[in-house]
């Protein structure tokens, strides 16, 4: 977005462009690295010819915006980790005793693991032939044979 030299305030037009560039093309809430380039080159098309953008102030937003990719990529992976260490957990409950409470009833609720299904966006365990979640169960103990 150019600055007016003059007077320091920004150029509301090229702002409001930027802003239904970025609505219309997308009406997601958060900020990606399209967003970003928009605005990068919505400054450098609407900016003054005799007082070009500082290229120090380029090479920061080009500096912030690889920053904010990794971050997000970090993220990305951090969620998929995550997801990977709830099939493990839940994959490793089968043929153990667990207990959770029950939502319906408030009652605590002990039984053998048999199953895990992955169908869901938290794995379920299925417990006495009842699916659970795997964030709702409370204990785990070893099954002893008799």
């Amino acid at each position: 977005m150019p600055i007016d030299g003059i007077t320091g305030t920004v150029d509301q037009a090229a702002q409001a462009a930027a802003l239904a560039a970025n609505q219309s093309s997308s009406r997601s809430q958060t900020m990606d690295s399209d967003v970003f380039m928009k605005l990068l080159v919505t400054q450098l098309q609407n900016q003054d010819p005799s007082s070009p953008m500082d290229t120090n102030d380029m090479i920061s937003q080009q500096t912030q915006l690889a920053m904010m990719e990794q971050i997000t990529n970090q993220t990305t992976t951090a969620n998929e980790n995550f997801s990977l260490q709830m099939r493990i957990a839940a994959a490793n409950l089968v043929g153990k005793q667990v207990s959770y409470t029950d939502a319906t009833s408030g009652q605590d609720v002990t039984g053998t693991a048999t199953a895990v299904s992955y169908a869901a966006s938290v794995p379920t365990v299925t417990v006495n032939g009842k699916e659970v979640n795997l964030d709702v169960i409370s204990g785990i103990s070893t099954t002893t044979s008799s």
